[in-house]
């Protein structure tokens, strides 16, 4: 690592440790994160038309990005248990041009410290979840690309992706 840059979850001796957020404000802390899944057109058309082996694909998929997103710090070591107070995770299909299903996580608390992996999380594993529910229909289906596309809240205040 170059000299100067500090990584927080690092002391100064390169060991992992927890954030003191103790000493923060609370603040309204929103993150909203997105997961693309993208599909073969053939296994695309009948997820579209809902012709799937396990039935609906949404609904289970938004559940797991929620559940996810709750339990961000039982899977990532240095995150913070939060209390959440919102999360919605949307899940909408491409243009026609196109053939992949975008999944949007937002996340929301007043609290010490950012939802950004909460929001992450909760898309991933939505992705995840779309993948397990179609993948009977083509194994080429590919998750890409999750990414946070924006925070606002806290010291560094808003940020959105370019």
């Amino acid at each position: 690592m170059s000299k100067g840059f500090e990584l927080s979850h690092l002391d100064g001796d390169g060991r992992s440790k927890m954030v003191d957020v103790g000493g923060k404000a609370a603040t309204l802390r929103i993150a909203i994160a997105e997961a693309r899944v993208t599909y073969p057109p053939a296994a695309f058309a009948k997820v579209v038309a809902g012709d799937l082996p396990k039935g609906g694909i949404v609904e289970p998929a938004r559940i797991a990005g929620i559940m996810a997103a709750k339990r961000t710090s039982d899977l990532i070591p240095m995150c913070h248990p939060l209390s959440l107070e919102q999360v919605e995770v949307e899940v909408t299909p491409s243009a026609a041009d196109s053939c992949f299903l975008q999944v949007r996580c937002t996340c929301r608390l007043t609290g010490r410290t950012g939802v950004e992996m909460e929001a992450m999380t909760g898309a991933a594993v939505a992705a995840l979840t779309l993948y397990d529910m179609s993948k009977a229909l083509d194994k080429g289906i590919q998750i890409e690309s999750v990414r946070l596309i924006e925070k606002s809240g806290g010291k560094s205040g808003r940020w959105t992706a370019q």
